[in-house]
């Protein structure tokens, strides 16, 4: 089993080294990506907010296996960014991906959006299967991306 809570500072370099470790493991440990913001080692500091979580998938032992995040994204009206969604390796394929973005769109809704939107790039086939199968439909890209790098647009009714 696991569970979801929110990240706490005792988090921050678990949750650094799982977002770098699957960037590097496709290629997109580079600028433009995740890889290099500014509060990745210190996302607890990022969130926790009423407009911008981070949530971190425990397992029983207590290891971070998993995270994800929302914040407002101020380019499109009602809108939260769904953010930097990871799993540990051995966590991959077992349905905990779709768990966690359950929970943040119940937080989403919760902070009053309406729609979430999403940026990923074409080399994580299986992040945009997850996110499409979620419910999540493509659009083009909007002119205030985060990720310069990033170059597959997702957004979803809430």
């Amino acid at each position: 089993m696991s569970h979801i809570r929110e990240i706490t500072e005792a988090d921050n370099a678990a949750v650094a080294a799982l977002v770098r470790d699957n960037l590097e493991a496709v290629g997109l440990d580079i600028p433009g990506t995740a890889y290099f913001d500014k509060g990745l080692d210190h996302l607890s500091d990022c969130y926790g907010k009423e407009d911008a979580k981070y949530f971190v998938l425990e397992s029983d032992d207590g290891e971070v296996i998993g995270g994800i995040g929302f914040a407002g994204f101020e380019a499109m009206k009602d809108t939260a960014e769904l953010q930097k969604l990871y799993l540990k390796e051995s966590a991959k394929g077992s349905g905990l991906g779709y768990k966690l973005i359950d929970h943040v769109e119940n937080m989403m809704r919760e902070a009053g959006y309406k729609y979430s939107y999403l940026e990923t790039h074409d080399v994580l086939q299986a992040a945009i299967h997850l996110y499409e199968k979620s419910g999540y439909k493509e659009i083009k890209r909007p002119a205030e991306v985060g990720h310069s790098t990033m170059n597959r647009f997702f957004l979803k009714t809430l």
